[in-house]
């Protein structure tokens, strides 16, 4: 809710007022100030009110409103709302289901969003809690690069948890570690193809035969 008082509305007997050119005109009586943003055609905006006196500035409070609401959501548009993401997981997942799960984490984290990694417990599995612990902390030795643990492995009913919160430098130096190393193989592989290129021997002519130089036969004299 808006709550900028405007022209009438502000009634302090005294204002420091700023006109529509951002000059400063001084501690004026606030009818006065009121005179002036009519006489421009504009409105006196309070924009300082626990200033002593308030401070007032002399504009179009329109287009004022509406930048100010433009500039809200530009921002709110460039805003990353974190979620939180779950991989589940059970105490005998195979290494391969392990592998891609966690590569699924390692998405959400670069991404921005919270982890959360669950082992469900089915049957007597649950005698068994020190499995499921393993690859909880399998998984914070494999998130370490780009994360922080938030809750490390605690039980809720029958899973244990852990979650991960994204690490901001540590995935940006994972970036571009990523990006030196792509930078690098490109560099190797252009350098391996122009020695390929040099090394190849250009195709050989086949020799020209030679001209004849007179006839097949010599001629005798009698």
């Amino acid at each position: 809710m808006d709550t900028t008082r405007v022209n009438f509305h502000i009634r302090v007997p005294q204002v420091r007022v700023v006109d529509q050119n951002g000059q400063a005109v001084g501690v004026i009586a606030t009818r006065d100030a009121l005179a002036m943003a009519q006489a421009a055609g504009l409105d006196l905006v309070e924009v300082a009110p626990n200033a002593v006196p308030p401070v007032c500035r002399i504009m179009n409070y329109g287009k004022f409103k509406y930048e100010k609401s433009k500039k809200a959501k530009e921002a709110k548009k460039k805003q990353h709302v974190v979620h939180l993401k779950e991989i589940k997981m059970h105490p005998k997942t195979e290494d391969h289901d392990y592998r891609w799960m966690m590569g699924h984490a390692r998405e959400f984290l670069i991404k921005g969003d919270r982890v959360k990694g669950t082992i469900v417990f089915r049957g007597r599995e649950i005698a068994h809690l020190e499995f499921g612990r393993r690859i909880l902390d399998k998984l914070t030795a494999d998130l370490a690069d780009i994360s922080t643990v938030e809750s490390n492995a605690r039980m809720e009913g029958r899973n244990m948890i852990s979650i991960f919160l994204p690490d901001k430098p540590k995935i940006r130096q994972y970036i571009h570690k990523v990006e030196q190393e792509r930078r690098r193989a490109e560099a190797e592989m252009r350098a391996q193809m122009q020695q390929q290129t040099g090394t190849q021997k250009p195709p050989q002519s086949s020799p020209a035969a030679a001209p004849a130089t007179g006839n097949h036969h010599e001629q005798t004299g009698v």
